[in-house]
C-alpha cells in the first residue's frame, strides 16, 4: 500500500465534503472552496469526519494516483481551513514592490517597473520594513497550487544570482554564493 494514500484526510470542524458526480470531491471550508477531479479507478469515501482513498490494484499508475490524490485533497482541506503564506523578500539597492489591490509593482532594477496582475483567489500584502532591512511581499491564499504558481512567477521576475546575492527569494531561503573573480588563488 502506499504510504501516503493509505492515511485518512481528517476534516477539521467548520469543513464539509461534497462528493460530486464524475469523480470531483468538493471541500468547503471558512476560507473558502475547493474542488479536485479525481481518477475514475481511486475510489474515494467519506466516513465520521475522515475521507479514505483505496485503489483497485497495485499497478503503478495506480499506486501514483492513489498517492497523489490523498496528497491533493489534503492539501485542499488545509488550504480552505488554515490557507497558505508565502513570503519572499526582495534583496537589492531600490528594490521595492507596492501592493494596490490585485496590482503589484515592482522596482527591481531594471529600467522600467514591472506591473503584475494577481488572481482573485491570491491576496498579497507589503510588510512594513525599517530602514536597512529587505521589502517583504506576502501571499496569502486556499489553493496552495495557485499560491505557489504566483509565487515561483514573482521570483522569476528577478532570480537570485549566485555572486552578490540580488534578487527576489523565499524568506529563509539559502542560496548557493560563488565567489568573485578577484578571490581565485595563483
Amino acid at each position: 500500500m502506499s504510504r501516503i494514500g493509505k492515511l485518512p484526510v481528517n476534516l477539521p470542524d467548520k469543513v464539509s465534503v461534497e462528493l460530486l458526480p464524475g469523480n470531483v470531491v468538493k471541500v468547503k471550508g471558512p476560507l473558502g472552496e475547493l474542488s479536485q477531479k479525481v481518477d475514475a479507478d481511486i475510489t474515494v469515501t467519506v466516513e465520521d469526519n475522515t475521507i479514505k482513498f483505496t485503489r483497485p490494484s497495485d499497478l503503478p499508475r495506480h499506486r501514483s494516483m492513489h498517492g497523489l490524490y490523498r496528497a491533493l485533497v489534503n492539501n485542499m482541506v488545509v488550504g480552505v481551513s488554515e490557507g497558505y503564506t508565502v513570503k519572499q523578500e526582495l534583496v537589492g539597492v531600490g528594490y521595492r514592490v507596492d501592493v494596490q489591490g490585485q496590482l503589484l509593482t515592482f522596482a527591481l532594477g531594471y529600467s522600467h517597473d514591472i506591473q503584475l496582475l494577481l488572481p482573485e483567489e491570491v491576496k498579497a500584502e507589503a510588510a512594513q520594513v525599517k530602514k536597512g532591512e529587505n521589502p517583504v511581499l506576502i501571499l496569502k491564499s486556499s489553493d496552495k497550487q495557485l499560491i505557489g504558481q504566483v509565487a515561483a512567477k514573482i521570483r522569476s521576475l528577478r532570480k537570485p544570482e549566485p555572486y552578490k546575492g540580488k534578487g527576489i527569494r523565499f524568506v529563509g531561503e539559502q542560496l548557493r554564493r560563488k565567489a568573485g573573480k578577484t578571490a581565485s588563488a595563483k
